[in-house]
C-alpha cells in the first residue's frame, strides 16, 4: 500500500505540473496524455514491446549463463582469474556506439547483435556476485567433504553451486535493472522496430507521449523480469529463502 500511494502521490504531481506549470506537451506530456498514447497506438506499441521484450529476455538468459560459467572458470583457476579480471572490467567500458558498426556487419541488423549488446552489458554483476559467492563457502565445510571422500566434482555439485545459485541470480536481478536500458541502445545501432526504434522515431515528430508509452513499457518489462527472477529464486534456492526467514 505504501509504494502505491508513493506512486499515485508522484503521478498526481506529474499531472499538476504538467497541466498548470506552462510546460509544453511536447517537452513533458502529462501522464493522462500518456496514457491515452498507450491505448491510441496500442498496435503499433504492442509490435515494439514484443520485439524489445525477446532482445531482453534472451540477453539475460545469455548473460545469466555467460557470467555463471565465467565466475565457475574463474573460481577453479586462480590464475585465469587474475589474467580475466582486467579484461571483463575493461569490457564494462566499450561504449556500444564503437561496436555497433562491427556486429552490424557480422550478423546484420536482426536480433544478433541486439543479444550481444545486452549480453555484453549484463553479465558482469552475475560474474561478480557468482564469484563472489563461491569464494566464500567455509574453508571447514571442504575440509569435512574431502574427509568424507567427496571428489572435486562432488564438492562443487553439492556445496559451490548451491551457494553460488542465489548470488547469480541476484546478479541477475541487477542485470535487470540495467536490460531496458541495453536494449534501447542496441536498438539505436540499428534496427526498424522495437521499443527504442520507436523513441528514435517518436522524438523527431514531436509524438513525446508516444515516446514516453514506450518509456513506460520499458520500466513495466524491467518490473516483470525482476520479479520473475525473484519467483525463480524462491523455488531454484528456496534454502536461502528460508535462511533469510529465520534471521
Amino acid at each position: 500500500m505504501a509504494a502505491l500511494a508513493i506512486i499515485c502521490a508522484l503521478v498526481g504531481g506529474w499531472e499538476a505540473y504538467a497541466q498548470w506549470g506552462g510546460v509544453d506537451d511536447f517537452i513533458l506530456p502529462a501522464p493522462s496524455e500518456i496514457a491515452a498514447a498507450l491505448f491510441d497506438d496500442r498496435s503499433l506499441l504492442l509490435r515494439d514491446t514484443l520485439v524489445t521484450a525477446q532482445e531482453i529476455v534472451f540477453g539475460l538468459v545469455i548473460a545469466l549463463i555467460l557470467g555463471a560459467l565465467l565466475a565457475l572458470v574463474m573460481h577453479l583457476s586462480k590464475a585465469l582469474r587474475g589474467a580475466a579480471w582486467p579484461l571483463l572490467v575493461a569490457s564494462q567500458a566499450i561504449p556500444v556506439a564503437v561496436i555497433a558498426p562491427l556486429l552490424v556487419t557480422w550478423w546484420g541488423f536482426g536480433i544478433a547483435p541486439k543479444l550481444f549488446v545486452v549480453a555484453i552489458v549484463c553479465y558482469f554483476p552475475v560474474v561478480v556476485t557468482t564469484l563472489g559467492a563461491l569464494r566464500s563457502i567455509d574453508p571447514d565445510l571442504h575440509k569435512l567433504l574431502r574427509t568424507l571422500g567427496a571428489t572435486r566434482w562432488q564438492r562443487m555439485r553439492y556445496a559451490e553451486i548451491p551457494a553460488a545459485l542465489p548470488a547469480a541470480l541476484a546478479g541477475a536481478k541487477i542485470a535487470v535493472a540495467i536490460g531496458s536500458i541495453a536494449a534501447v541502445f542496441a536498438e539505436y545501432t540499428g534496427s526498424s522496430e522495437g521499443l527504442g526504434h520507436q523513441l528514435l522515431r517518436s522524438l523527431p515528430q514531436l509524438e513525446t507521449a508516444r515516446a514516453w508509452a514506450a518509456v513506460v513499457i520499458l520500466a513495466a518489462l524491467s518490473l516483470i523480469c525482476f520479479y520473475a527472477l525473484q519467483f525463480a529464486e524462491r523455488h531454484l534456492a528456496p534454502w536461502a529463502h528460508r535462511r533469510k526467514d529465520h534471521v
